[in-house]
């Protein structure tokens, strides 16, 4: 007896998602002699394409390849990483971003793509126009601290699930935005993966044993590119469980290094990673100066935030297609999901 016919699969396939699998076979009347094949299919535009077709067990399948991404702030180091690992990962990368309204009209070329950048003004009417002809659109967003409550409201206004990689903006404002809208969304101050594990731990033990650094002092140090203004999300994140643990500090005490001769002499950050790099030391001392704790993570470059956001985007779109009750979404998350590449 057929299992699935022709009929069945034409009219799911014209209400398909851009990825779709469907479980097709014969039975011989026997509940455990059955022959399964699994056919993958793509809805891209107005056409479709046969991805995969396989013998197997009834399993729920996920395929990657091929999720439209669009990537604002294409003209950043930051954003160039991203689309050059979204390539490398299969990835759709769409010919169109958003960036400052100075360097809209210009085209950007990463990964044998030319980019087109719009400016503020045609936010709305691209973004609205793109995800029209994309509807599993997800959008990666590494522009500027000042732009990232509006490019929020954006996104939840034309409702495309988004991955929030720039730092600063109201924090608060922004998760309400998201919220209020159900729209899908990551949102992390640090994309790096092995950090982000790191940072994992630190919560756990504020959970588990707070107040355990009762009276501490502490002393914090970041060290960026000089491009970066606002003070690392990511340090603001441990300093946050230290608080919870016992610390009394403000952010305002973060020494934020910027200098170029400095971060050479002072950080020891490599020369030729002057313009991409993110140096962190917190250190800690008992109130009698007998006892003291010191947590640092370095990375120089920026693929390890660039792979972590591609995890998250791929991570996004499988919530998305799966209607999840959740909506709101960080890179912990991403990592008990367990099926980073």
């Amino acid at each position: 007896m057929s299992l699935c016919n022709l009929t069945t699969m034409t009219s799911l396939l014209k209400a398909a998602p851009w990825s779709l699998s469907f479980l097709c076979g014969s039975e011989d009347g026997k509940q455990s002699n059955k022959t399964w094949n699994t056919i993958v299919v793509q809805k891209r535009k107005s056409s479709l394409r046969v991805l995969s077709m396989s013998t197997t067990a009834p399993v729920e399948q996920f395929d990657s390849i091929g999720i439209p991404i669009m990537v604002n702030g294409c003209t950043g180091k930051m954003g160039k990483a991203v689309i050059k690992a979204a390539d490398a990962a299969g990835l759709d990368v769409l010919p169109v971003s958003f960036a400052s309204e100075e360097e809209s009209g210009q085209t950007v070329g990463v990964c044998g793509k030319d980019i087109q950048v719009h400016g503020p003004s045609e936010r709305e009417k691209i973004l609205s126009s793109v995800f029209d002809e994309y509807p599993n659109l997800i959008v990666v967003d590494y522009t500027v601290p000042g732009a990232v409550n509006d490019n929020a409201e954006l996104y939840c206004k034309v409702g495309v699930p988004f991955v929030m990689g720039t730092t600063g903006g109201d924090r608060d404002r922004l998760y309400k935005t998201v919220n209020d809208s159900k729209v899908y969304a990551v949102i992390s101050p640090q994309m790096g993966k092995q950090v982000v594990a790191f940072l994992a731990a630190m919560e756990i033990m504020a959970q588990q044993f707070p107040g355990a650094f009762s009276g501490y002092s502490l002393e914090v140090m970041e060290s960026h590119q000089a491009g970066k203004l606002d003070t690392s999300g990511t340090a603001k994140a441990v300093i946050s469980c230290f608080q919870k643990l016992g610390v009394s500090f403000d952010m305002d005490q973060v020494q934020m290094i910027r200098d170029p001769r400095q971060q050479i002499e002072m950080v020891g950050v490599p020369e030729e990673h002057l313009l991409g790099h993110a140096f962190h030391l917190y250190h800690l001392t008992s109130p009698d100066q007998t006892v003291s704790f010191e947590f640092q993570h370095n990375v120089c470059g920026r693929s390890i935030y660039a792979e972590g956001t591609v995890d998250a985007a791929i991570f996004l779109a499988k919530k998305v297609l799966s209607k999840t009750d959740k909506r709101i979404y960080n890179m912990i998350d991403v990592l008990r999901e367990g099926n980073m590449r």
